[in-house]
């Protein structure tokens, strides 16, 4: 074989070499590119609203803007409806105060040309659902309402703290995952008595806290 054809034959080594080099960047880069997008898209994850919801016995102050004779202060009653001015009956547990006033727009919109409403709790109970729930050796066994990032010591503060009788250690929280209970222990004792953060945990609505009494 002469020099020339060995001088040929390495060129076209060389540059075959070039391209699949070349080839293989470009894909590579291609999945790059790609990768944190899909990525990006699997661990998407909606939070879920902690928006406060009206309840039974809440009370309402409705503000109709520019339209004082429609501005009242109501109670939900315990079917969960409301009454003001033009609109006689309405639903309102279950809803959040913003959803409400949107739907009081709607109705108002009947009368009122562009009806603007705002929708302020004053006072507080909550969807059922969205309660927690203490019984037992409480100073103030009751439901109260669910704020977001609410904790047992929060919970404990509402209701007055322990009684006297209570084996605040020996408390359980009960709460429904994916239709089934769960039991907690929950040490109350020393979360009130002796300071111990590490006693304090989040609650979620619909939790219900047993505070047993103390056999002793």
């Amino acid at each position: 074989m002469s020099k020339d054809d060995n001088m040929s034959r390495r060129r076209f080594g060389w540059q075959s070499l070039l391209t699949a080099l070349s080839v293989l960047g470009v894909l590579m880069l291609a999945g790059c590119a790609a990768g944190p997008s899909s990525t990006a898209g699997a661990q998407h994850v909606t939070k879920p609203s902690t928006a406060y919801l009206i309840g039974p016995e809440d009370q309402l102050q409705i503000y109709v803007r520019n339209n004082p004779d429609l501005s009242v202060s109501v109670p939900v009653r315990p079917d969960g409806k409301i009454s003001i001015p033009l609109v006689q009956s309405m639903q309102a547990a279950g809803k959040t105060p913003k959803q409400l006033a949107h739907d009081l727009e709607n109705a108002l919109s009947k009368y009122i040309r562009v009806p603007t409403v705002t929708v302020i709790v004053r006072s507080f109970h909550g969807a059922y659902q969205q309660q927690i729930k203490v019984v037992g050796q409480a100073v103030k066994p009751q439901a109260i309402p669910y704020r977001e990032g609410m904790t047992v010591l929060d919970v404990m503060i509402d209701v007055g703290g322990l009684t006297q009788f209570a084996a605040g250690n020996s408390a359980v929280l009960v709460r429904k995952v994916n239709g089934k209970e769960e039991r907690i222990p929950l040490r109350l004792g020393n979360l009130l008595n002796k300071g111990d953060i590490n006693a304090n945990r989040p609650v979620k609505p619909g939790d219900t806290i047993f505070i047993p009494e103390s056999m002793f």
